[in-house]
């Protein structure tokens, strides 16, 4: 499995519903939303300043890691963004097959 890191914000009606519910019940919400997604939450974080949330995860595949936050935010009560990460070796992969592609930058 993948793994993703989604960094979010709540909208008003976000706020007001997690100050009804609490912290605990996002996170098992969110963890029924990655299990029914084939996926599981590895951790998550409520912080302070312009993001709210920060949630690991590992996601099958980039289809079930897109349809996570498409799925939260047709709510309208929380806005996402989504970060695929790389393993160190993935790294390594990437390194291997960028240095045996040649590139021309336009203008040489």
């Amino acid at each position: 499995m993948a793994k993703y890191l989604y960094i979010g914000s709540y909208s008003a009606e976000g706020a007001k519903g997690l100050l009804a519910e609490g912290g605990t019940s996002r996170r098992a919400e969110t963890e029924r939303l990655a299990s029914a997604l084939g996926g599981k939450v590895e951790a998550y974080y409520f912080g302070l300043g312009e993001d709210d949330f920060y949630i690991l995860t590992d996601m099958p595949d980039n289809v079930a890691a897109a349809a996570a936050p498409l799925i939260a935010g047709a709510s309208g009560s929380v806005r996402v963004r989504t970060i695929a990460l790389l393993t160190p070796e993935e790294l390594d992969a990437v390194k291997a097959r960028a240095t045996a592609v040649a590139f021309r930058p336009a203008g040489r």
